[in-house]
């Protein structure tokens, strides 16, 4: 695409303008995702999943139309800012999944969807690129196409987008605590669609605020009820007691301030992600320059200055990469799970980012293995590098999950998280590509690696602070579970020394008072 804006011949100039197009995605990226994490926390999260694919679909549309470079860096600078769903999306999977031993199969979900369409959209994208030039027979010379080359496979993956979004509107459950009760035409219209070609009668499987007696919709501090029914309101005991408060164990939006929900401990995973995704996105964009790079037949002078490469074709590094690419898939699904519960979270992680800075130190150095060796050495080593992406990606994300105060903030830790994830996506390859380019020019090829291999041993070191989080704290939310007409008891004011006597009293009194209100009860006007 580069090439047909006609900007230069020079390869090294395409690949750099190739990566602005990289860059100006996540550094959009990066600038909203904070953002969308915070709207999903106030309107939900299936609105903002909805308005990314909205995003992404405009984006692509106005990236299939571009004709010059400025228009293109527009196109995937708009599909950055308008798409916040990696965050919103892994905060999805926290609250749709609370129980612990459930996290790791269902936190491979994703990573692997995301493998297999690494895999099949590039190869969507060559097959349908140029259609003109490769399919004369079904397009002609005089089409949009041929003006556009690039627009129809970027409409292909348009309307990929607009079935998710149909789906997503018709069928997708909204999981934020607080807006899971509000009613979703949208899921209603999708009921009726599969009734009518079911053939079955709808399933009624949630409870709508609207559906409930007016005097079920009032919350603490204290039970509203209708006039005929007593009320529970504030009981006193004698003397002077400090007041007890029966509410739930999480704490409310309102009262999680920025250090609360900045905890140093999420703080430390943030910059853990960040350190694991700068390095990741390096070795990346490092190994296939190292396959394709010529051979050099200077004597190295070992143990540091050495140059090359392995002078591998495209084709080769391509057929390198997919494989690469099928295998993720396997061990997402199968390995991650398994070592999360052989070892725990933290202890995963922990292993993986000691052993990823021995693999970083040691990959210029297959250069210098016999030629018969090196093919065989440079598999061992992709498939060693994405084993050790697939378990320490879902596992810093599942420790992030697990380490929020709240449910009710998931959105904005994840949203800070991603934001800083892409920002060292961004960076990364700038700053490793440019290493790399000086350790060249003076004959050392391995300097980008040990540079990338010490960034990765400052977040190993890093891990050692790490603590694992109580899985408690993902529970779900209690406030939000407790039923609308429960009586709630706000304030209890007695006096005891003793808090185990104190809780066995009170709900004893409680029990009494409740039974006694039996009688009393006029349930003429509560419907059935």
């Amino acid at each position: 695409m580069i090439k047909s804006f006609k900007i230069t011949n020079n390869e090294t100039q395409i690949a750099l303008y190739v990566g602005m197009l990289t860059s100006s995605f996540a550094f959009a990226e990066f600038s909203t995702g904070v953002i969308w994490g915070r709207i999903s926390d106030r309107i939900g999260r299936k609105p903002v999943l909805i308005m990314g694919l909205i995003g992404t679909a405009l984006s692509m549309i106005l990236f299939g139309f571009s004709r010059n470079l400025p228009m293109a860096l527009l196109a995937r600078a708009l599909g950055g800012l308008l798409n916040g769903n990696v965050a919103v999306l892994q905060t999805t999977v926290a609250e749709l999944v609370t129980v612990k031993e459930h996290q790791p199969r269902a936190y491979s979900i994703m990573p692997f969807v995301w493998c297999l369409g690494s895999i099949i959209g590039p190869a969507l994208g060559g097959l349908l690129a140029q259609p003109c030039e490769k399919y004369p027979l079904f397009f002609r010379h005089e089409s949009l196409f041929r003006r556009y080359p690039f627009l129809l496979s970027n409409l292909v993956c348009v309307a990929i987008l607009i079935f998710g979004i149909i789906v997503g509107v018709l069928f997708l459950e909204e999981t934020h605590a607080k807006r899971k009760g509000h009613k979703d035409y949208g899921r209603k219209l999708g009921q009726k669609i599969i009734t009518r070609l079911s053939g079955q009668p709808p399933v009624r499987t949630e409870r709508h605020s609207e559906d409930l007696p007016e005097y079920c919709l009032d919350q603490p501090p204290e039970y509203k009820s209708r006039e005929s029914s007593p009320r529970i309101s504030t009981t006193s005991f004698p003397g002077n007691m400090e007041s007890a408060d029966v509410e739930s164990s999480r704490p409310n939006k309102s009262q999680l301030g920025v250090r609360r929900t900045f905890s140093r401990q999420i703080i430390l995973f943030i910059v853990g992600y960040g350190i694991l995704a700068f390095h990741s996105v390096s070795f990346d964009q490092l190994m296939p320059v190292l396959l394709s790079q010529p051979k050099s037949y200077e004597k190295p002078s070992l143990p540091f200055k050495f140059s090359g490469g392995f002078a591998l074709s495209s084709k080769a590094v391509g057929a390198m990469m997919a494989v690469q690419g099928f295998y993720s898939m396997i061990a997402q699904l199968w390995l991650f799970p398994w070592a999360v519960r052989r070892l725990g979270t933290l202890t995963t992680f922990r292993t993986v980012i000691l052993v990823w800075p021995v693999l970083d130190f040691a990959v210029p150095y297959l250069l210098l293995l016999p030629e018969r060796y090196q093919i065989a050495a440079v598999y061992f080593f992709l498939i060693a590098k994405i084993t050790l992406h697939v378990i320490a990606f879902p596992s810093m994300t599942m420790l992030i999950t697990n380490s929020a105060p709240s449910t009710l903030v998931l959105g904005t830790i994840n949203g800070v998280a991603a934001s800083t994830a892409c920002l060292a996506r961004a960076i990364g390859p700038t700053v490793t590509g440019f290493v790399h380019a000086v350790g060249l020019q003076h004959g050392y090829v391995g300097l980008a690696w040990w540079v990338m291999g010490l960034m990765c041993t400052l977040g190993a070191v890093e891990s050692f602070w790490l603590e694992e989080p109580d899985t408690e704290n993902i529970s779900p939310q209690k406030e939000e579970d407790t039923s609308a007409c429960e009586p709630l008891l706000h304030s209890i004011t007695g006096e005891t020394p003793d808090k185990d006597e104190t809780s066995a009293f009170l709900v004893d009194e409680l029990r009494r008072s409740s039974t006694d209100s039996i009688d009393s009860l006029d349930l003429s006007m509560v419907k059935a």
